[in-house]
Protein backbone atom coordinates (compact mmCIF):
# COMPACT_ATOMS: atom_id res chain seq x y z
CA UNK A 1 0.00 0.00 0.00
CA UNK A 2 3.13 2.52 0.76
CA UNK A 3 4.26 1.69 -3.16
CA UNK A 4 0.45 2.66 -4.37
CA UNK A 5 0.43 5.72 -2.33
CA UNK A 6 3.69 7.16 -3.35
CA UNK A 7 2.81 6.04 -7.16
CA UNK A 8 -0.39 8.24 -6.64
CA UNK A 9 1.18 11.01 -5.14
CA UNK A 10 3.28 11.35 -8.42
CA UNK A 11 1.10 11.11 -10.44
CA UNK A 12 -1.07 13.58 -8.87
CA UNK A 13 1.66 16.01 -8.35
CA UNK A 14 2.63 16.04 -12.29
CA UNK A 15 -1.00 16.75 -12.91
CA UNK A 16 -1.56 19.28 -10.88
CA UNK A 17 1.97 21.29 -12.27
CA UNK A 18 0.42 20.89 -15.60
CA UNK A 19 -2.90 22.27 -13.92
CA UNK A 20 -1.47 25.49 -12.62
CA UNK A 21 1.09 25.78 -15.53
CA UNK A 22 -2.18 25.77 -17.82
CA UNK A 23 -4.21 28.21 -15.39
CA UNK A 24 -1.12 30.46 -15.58
CA UNK A 25 -1.72 30.72 -19.63
CA UNK A 26 -5.32 30.36 -19.60
CA UNK A 27 -6.49 31.69 -16.28
CA UNK A 28 -9.86 29.83 -14.64
CA UNK A 29 -12.01 29.96 -17.91
CA UNK A 30 -13.50 26.58 -17.32
CA UNK A 31 -15.32 28.16 -14.72
CA UNK A 32 -17.86 28.88 -17.46
CA UNK A 33 -18.89 25.33 -18.22
CA UNK A 34 -21.78 23.81 -17.43
CA UNK A 35 -21.21 20.17 -15.68
CA UNK A 36 -22.76 18.93 -18.93
CA UNK A 37 -20.00 20.50 -20.76
CA UNK A 38 -17.33 18.78 -18.47
CA UNK A 39 -18.92 15.49 -18.70
CA UNK A 40 -18.45 15.61 -22.10
CA UNK A 41 -15.10 16.69 -22.21
CA UNK A 42 -13.91 13.56 -20.00
CA UNK A 43 -15.95 11.19 -22.44
CA UNK A 44 -13.94 12.76 -25.55
CA UNK A 45 -10.84 12.16 -23.91
CA UNK A 46 -12.03 8.50 -22.71
CA UNK A 47 -13.78 7.96 -26.44
CA UNK A 48 -10.13 8.61 -28.14
CA UNK A 49 -7.92 6.15 -25.56
CA UNK A 50 -10.75 3.18 -26.45
CA UNK A 51 -9.86 4.55 -29.93
CA UNK A 52 -6.39 4.35 -29.66
CA UNK A 53 -6.23 1.25 -27.87
CA UNK A 54 -8.52 -0.61 -30.72
CA UNK A 55 -6.88 0.93 -33.69
CA UNK A 56 -3.43 0.60 -32.29
CA UNK A 57 -3.12 3.84 -34.05
CA UNK A 58 -2.12 6.96 -32.80
CA UNK A 59 -2.62 9.95 -35.73
CA UNK A 60 -3.15 13.34 -33.61
CA UNK A 61 0.05 12.40 -31.60
CA UNK A 62 -0.80 13.74 -28.02
CA UNK A 63 -0.31 10.43 -26.06
CA UNK A 64 -2.83 7.98 -24.30
CA UNK A 65 -0.95 9.22 -20.78
CA UNK A 66 -2.04 12.84 -21.62
CA UNK A 67 -5.25 12.05 -22.19
CA UNK A 68 -5.53 10.25 -18.81
CA UNK A 69 -3.58 13.05 -17.35
CA UNK A 70 -6.64 15.61 -19.00
CA UNK A 71 -9.00 13.24 -17.47
CA UNK A 72 -8.08 13.47 -13.92
CA UNK A 73 -7.79 17.41 -14.04
CA UNK A 74 -11.26 17.61 -15.75
CA UNK A 75 -12.13 15.56 -12.74
CA UNK A 76 -11.03 17.51 -10.32
CA UNK A 77 -12.52 20.82 -12.29
CA UNK A 78 -15.67 18.94 -12.09
CA UNK A 79 -15.50 18.19 -8.24
CA UNK A 80 -14.61 21.75 -7.93
CA UNK A 81 -17.43 23.24 -10.37
CA UNK A 82 -20.36 21.10 -7.86
CA UNK A 83 -18.96 22.45 -5.14
CA UNK A 84 -18.99 25.75 -6.09
CA UNK A 85 -18.65 27.11 -2.71
CA UNK A 86 -15.01 28.90 -3.82
CA UNK A 87 -16.51 31.99 -5.98
CA UNK A 88 -14.29 31.79 -9.68
CA UNK A 89 -12.57 35.23 -9.35
CA UNK A 90 -10.90 33.64 -5.86
CA UNK A 91 -9.76 30.74 -8.55
CA UNK A 92 -8.24 33.13 -10.19
CA UNK A 93 -5.80 33.65 -7.41
CA UNK A 94 -3.15 30.91 -7.89
CA UNK A 95 -2.43 30.03 -4.24
CA UNK A 96 -6.64 29.66 -3.59
CA UNK A 97 -6.64 27.49 -6.88
CA UNK A 98 -4.04 25.36 -5.49
CA UNK A 99 -5.36 25.38 -2.20
CA UNK A 100 -8.63 24.07 -3.73
CA UNK A 101 -7.41 21.59 -6.24
CA UNK A 102 -5.33 19.67 -3.17
CA UNK A 103 -8.77 19.76 -1.32
CA UNK A 104 -10.22 18.22 -3.80
CA UNK A 105 -7.50 15.56 -4.37
CA UNK A 106 -7.54 14.89 -0.68
CA UNK A 107 -10.93 13.35 -0.70
CA UNK A 108 -10.37 11.66 -3.85
CA UNK A 109 -7.02 10.07 -2.43
CA UNK A 110 -9.28 9.15 0.80
CA UNK A 111 -11.93 7.03 -1.71
CA UNK A 112 -9.16 5.52 -3.00
CA UNK A 113 -6.91 4.34 0.32
CA UNK A 114 -10.72 3.22 1.37
CA UNK A 115 -11.46 1.57 -1.79
CA UNK A 116 -7.63 0.11 -1.80
CA UNK A 117 -7.92 -1.53 1.07
CA UNK A 118 -11.06 -3.15 0.91
CA UNK A 119 -10.26 -4.37 -2.15
CA UNK A 120 -6.94 -5.56 -2.23
CA UNK A 121 -5.63 -3.60 -4.81
CA UNK A 122 -7.64 -5.55 -7.79
CA UNK A 123 -6.71 -2.78 -9.93
CA UNK A 124 -3.32 -3.99 -10.34
CA UNK A 125 -4.52 -7.15 -11.87
CA UNK A 126 -6.45 -5.18 -14.56
CA UNK A 127 -6.53 -4.54 -18.20
CA UNK A 128 -5.79 -0.65 -18.74
CA UNK A 129 -8.69 -1.10 -21.62
CA UNK A 130 -10.69 -2.78 -19.12
CA UNK A 131 -10.39 0.26 -16.74
CA UNK A 132 -10.80 2.78 -20.07
CA UNK A 133 -14.38 0.74 -20.19
CA UNK A 134 -15.78 1.07 -16.83
CA UNK A 135 -14.29 5.06 -17.12
CA UNK A 136 -16.76 5.06 -20.39
CA UNK A 137 -19.39 3.74 -18.20
CA UNK A 138 -19.04 6.07 -15.59
CA UNK A 139 -19.39 8.79 -18.08
CA UNK A 140 -22.82 7.02 -19.34
CA UNK A 141 -23.91 7.14 -15.47
CA UNK A 142 -23.02 10.44 -14.87
CA UNK A 143 -24.97 11.65 -18.07
CA UNK A 144 -28.25 10.06 -17.44
CA UNK A 145 -27.62 11.46 -13.87
CA UNK A 146 -27.93 14.80 -15.51
CA UNK A 147 -30.75 13.82 -17.60
CA UNK A 148 -32.36 13.15 -14.56
CA UNK A 149 -31.60 16.99 -12.85
CA UNK A 150 -29.15 15.05 -10.77
CA UNK A 151 -31.84 13.14 -8.96
CA UNK A 152 -31.50 9.41 -8.20
CA UNK A 153 -33.19 6.74 -6.51
CA UNK A 154 -30.35 4.46 -5.00
CA UNK A 155 -26.99 5.61 -6.91
CA UNK A 156 -24.17 7.21 -5.82
CA UNK A 157 -24.26 10.80 -7.36
CA UNK A 158 -22.27 12.16 -9.86
CA UNK A 159 -19.38 13.54 -7.72
CA UNK A 160 -18.29 9.52 -6.95
CA UNK A 161 -18.84 9.25 -10.47
CA UNK A 162 -16.30 11.71 -10.83
CA UNK A 163 -13.94 10.34 -7.87
CA UNK A 164 -13.76 6.73 -9.51
CA UNK A 165 -12.89 8.00 -13.08
CA UNK A 166 -10.10 9.92 -11.62
CA UNK A 167 -9.06 7.42 -9.57
CA UNK A 168 -9.06 4.88 -12.66
CA UNK A 169 -6.95 7.23 -14.29
CA UNK A 170 -4.46 7.12 -11.92
CA UNK A 171 -4.15 3.63 -11.71
CA UNK A 172 -4.22 3.49 -15.72
CA UNK A 173 -1.13 5.79 -15.31
CA UNK A 174 0.63 3.67 -12.52
CA UNK A 175 0.33 0.54 -14.50
CA UNK A 176 1.86 2.51 -17.75
CA UNK A 177 4.82 3.58 -16.18
CA UNK A 178 5.64 -0.22 -15.36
Amino acid sequence: MTQTLEQYNAIIAECKSLFLRKAADYGTAWTILRMPSVTDQIGIKAERIRSIQEKQVNLVGDSIESEFVGIINYCIIALMLLDRQQAAKDLANMAILAQAYEEKVEIVRNTMLQKNHDYGEAWRNMRISSMTDLILMKILRVKQIEDNEGKTQVSEGVAANYIDMLNYSVFCLILMKK
